[in-house]
């Protein structure tokens, strides 16, 4: 989310929407705590609520700045990672939930659109590797950007599979 303001800064003065898929790499940087230990469940929330809280900010400043542009915009959330390991994978996309919290929110108060990448990309073969789309993947997307942009009122919208 720290490029955000440069790459608004060089967005063409022809734009016509903006669709912003931001976080994934946030995420990253946070599953750290993915293999910390806790004493109990309420210390393993509470580590997920001090990563929640944080990115609720910075998405918070990031999503008035895209807003300031006045095109529909729609805001992405974070796909689930494909990690070989079933454990990793469930533990991942489990804490990503509350990451996808803070956008879907976010996004919804701000009365935008919302592109659901978990529902998009939902099957291994949507993946290049454990965190990246694939071809198939990557075609999966660009049609539900397409239907964004086609849409009369693309507001508060989810754009999923359809």
């Amino acid at each position: 989310m720290a490029d955000i303001t440069m790459q608004l800064r060089l967005m063409p003065q022809t734009a016509t929407h903006i669709v912003v898929s931001i976080g994934g790499n946030d995420a990253i940087g946070a599953s750290r705590v993915l293999e910390e230990g806790a004493a109990n469940m309420a210390e393993a929330l509470e580590k997920l609520a001090v990563i929640r809280d944080r990115f609720d900010r910075s998405y918070g400043t990031m999503i008035d700045l895209v807003l300031e542009r006045s095109l529909p915009v729609a805001f992405c959330t974070i796909y689930e990672p494909r990690f070989p390991d079933p454990r990793r994978r469930r533990a991942a996309a489990t804490a990503r939930t509350v990451l996808n919290d803070v956008i879907t929110r976010q996004v919804f108060r701000k009365r935008a659109s919302l592109i659901d990448l978990r529902i998009i990309c939902d099957q291994d073969t949507d993946f290049a590797n454990s965190i990246e789309p694939s071809a198939t993947g990557g075609v999966k997307i660009a049609e539900a950007i397409a239907r964004f942009t086609r849409a009369d009122r693309p507001t508060a919208t989810i754009f999923g599979n359809s």
